[in-house]
């Protein structure tokens, strides 16, 4: 493990860590829900995974982040997650980016930017917004092409199914 000095995951760590948030993403898929995964890393292990479940709770908040860090407070017994790692499929939205904020999560990995709704880099840069007191640091990319492949294959299926209703 290359872990940085503050304990958390070095690049090198990113593809492993991101191959887990993919297979969450995968199994959105199955309940129908867009493919976002999202884990929570800490001390080099997995403390919580999760997959969006907007449809099938529906609940607008049930994005793979927000559920993935719900539930490593859990594992922590804390709302901080000082400690953690946040990877996510795709570019958190300005909800789960103030989530993360909040939580103060040092350090955000997320595979694909979202040009329509993403707030680290494309729409908003929450994680930069001065008046905010935590400015997690984050890398972009890691599994990039596997995550915006996923998101291609469940939109042109979804578009394939409402053309034939």
């Amino acid at each position: 493990m290359s872990a940085t000095a503050a304990g958390l995951p070095g690049a090198g760590d990113d593809a492993g860590h991101m191959a887990v948030a993919l297979e969450e993403a995968r199994a959105a898929v199955g309940h129908g829900d867009v493919p976002i995964g999202a884990v929570v890393v800490r001390g080099g292990e997995v403390i919580a995974r999760a997959r969006n479940r907007r449809e099938v709770d529906s609940d607008p908040t049930a994005h793979a982040e927000v559920l993935a860090l719900r539930e490593a407070g859990t594992r922590v017994g804390s709302w901080r997650l000082a400690d953690c790692a946040l990877y996510v499929t795709l570019e958190p939205c300005v909800m789960c980016a103030g989530a993360i904020v909040l939580a103060r999560v040092p350090l955000v990995v997320f595979g694909a930017p979202d040009p329509k709704a993403g707030a680290v880099i494309s729409i908003a840069q929450v994680f930069e917004e001065r008046g905010l007191n935590h400015h997690p640091r984050w890398r972009m990319g890691v599994l990039r092409a596997e995550s915006e492949d996923l998101l291609k294959q469940f939109f042109a299926s979804h578009r394939a199914r409402s053309a034939g209703e």
